[in-house]
């Protein structure tokens, strides 16, 4: 018989630790001193438990959201707005839409849309809209993506991010209060330790607290860790794979330091890396209120009936207008570049001429092509680690990734915390490698199925 997956094991496990925490304990204090919990007490815990399944089940079971099909349409049949024409760069909001007939060429011969990044998702083949990203659990593009929870096997996204912050508060104040009534009765049990064994609890009444005890602490002190840093998250206004992608642009800076301010990006080409400042930040009354639903009311930020943020507020995001309007987020990655398409010309292709008819010769060309095609026509060119690059004397060495290794390049770069893309549920084979360009005949294929529309 086949095991399930451990991920449809993740709800049915958090539901019966809730249960065993808030229920199990209250029948036990019936049996050890000083007794059940008050009514007042009875009162406030089970209504704090109540709101945990409220917040809980609707963390676990309402859409993280999906990219609407006609979002790039919508937009771009408002003339062709800078969230699609630049939507590689989450900076896009404070962009002014652009007139197809007003397009110039720049000093190096490309148009203004060309020089504006866009996103565009291959395995969804579709542009995403700035902050989402493609989780290989759900199979889509998330808008405003956190992390894909394997404790609620879903996404915490811009529509479910409110839910999962109650359900942890309401989780931390619940255990809190849990903790206070179970020190009460070790206290109790402590105090009474020189009288006979038949005044006290039995054995296993003991060991049913003690149990209680250590699972209640050591959840609380978790889920108090997770609490303080998503605030934290929450008033800077960074989703947890954004704080990765800060990190990560932290690293590009002190390498490119080293580098003479370049890194190397794919085909030989040079990267100029500079600092750029994260555009999301508002300030802090605004980023709280953008996470909790867009409401000022902070009574609804703790209400567990709160309605779920709208899909269509998490396709576009105010910035602080401290970078330029053209600049993306994340910063310029050179790992993160695809390497230029190579033209291919039947007409002008190689054919192979032995004149000494060597079948030695012929095999071993036949090899080579081979291995060329098989390089060409792989999904994913992952670049070798950046401490593989370089020998001891800093010259360059192979950019690819052998296929005798873990078929982990670049994308396999860590945080501080020891946390990969990867970690957060990220697809990485669309995350960190997909990262192209919009291309340009879809960019106005669109924009004139909308004017046809309209």
């Amino acid at each position: 018989m086949e095991l399930p997956p451990l991920s449809s094991l993740a709800i049915p496990g958090v539901s019966l630790l809730i249960a065993f925490l808030a229920y199990s304990s209250q029948i036990l204090f019936h049996y050890i001193e000083p007794g059940p919990l008050e009514k007042d007490q009875y009162v406030i815990f089970n209504l704090v438990v109540a709101c945990i399944w409220v917040c809980y089940a609707r963390t676990c079971y309402i859409d993280p959201g999906k990219i609407p099909k006609d979002w790039p349409t919508a937009v771009l049949s408002k003339g062709l707005s800078s969230t699609v024409a630049d939507a590689k760069g989450p900076n896009t909001t404070n962009l002014e839409p652009v007139d197809m007939g007003e397009v110039k060429s720049s000093p190096t011969g490309t148009s203004d849309i060309q020089t504006r990044k866009g996103r565009w998702c291959r395995k969804c083949e579709a542009p995403k809209p700035p902050r989402a990203h493609h989780c290989k659990q759900c199979k889509r593009c998330i808008p405003k993506m956190d992390h894909h929870c394997p404790w609620t096997s879903n996404c915490v996204s811009h529509t479910t991010i409110p839910h999962f912050m109650r359900f942890v508060f309401y989780a931390v104040t619940s255990m809190s209060y849990l903790e206070y009534f179970i020190c009460i009765r070790a206290k109790w049990i402590w105090d009474s330790r020189d009288l006979p064994s038949y005044f006290g609890p039995s054995i296993l009444q003991l060991s049913h607290l003690l149990v209680l005890f250590s699972v209640n602490s050591f959840t609380l002190f978790v889920l108090t860790i997770l609490l303080f840093r998503a605030i934290w998250s929450l008033g800077s206004n960074t989703t947890t794979i954004e704080s990765w992608e800060k990190s990560r642009h932290g690293i590009l800076l002190r390498r490119a330091k080293a580098l003479g301010g370049y890194l190397d990006g794919p085909d030989g080409t040079k990267i100029k890396i500079k600092k750029q400042e994260f555009p999301y930040d508002i300030g802090i009354w605004k980023n709280f209120k953008q996470n909790m639903g867009g409401t000022s009311n902070i009574l609804a930020w703790f209400w567990p009936f709160s309605s779920t943020p709208t899909l269509d507020s998490g396709l576009e995001f105010e910035v602080n207008g401290f970078e330029d309007p053209s600049v993306t987020w994340p910063p310029p990655d050179p790992d993160r570049m695809p390497r230029t398409p190579i033209p291919s010309n039947p007409q002008n292709a190689f054919t192979y001429k032995d004149e000494s008819g060597s079948s030695l010769s012929l095999e071993a060309f036949k090899q080579r092509q081979r291995e060329d095609l098989e390089r060409r026509e792989s999904p994913v060119y992952r670049r070798a680690r950046f401490h593989k690059r370089y020998d001891r004397s800093g010259k360059r060495k192979e950019d690819r990734d052998s296929p005798s290794e873990d078929e982990s390049g670049e994308e396999g770069w860590r945080n501080r915390d020891g946390d990969r893309l990867a970690d957060f549920g990220v697809d990485e084979a669309a995350e960190f490698y997909d990262e192209d360009n919009i291309p340009l005949a879809e960019l106005l294929k669109k924009r004139k199925n909308a004017q046809k529309a309209s």
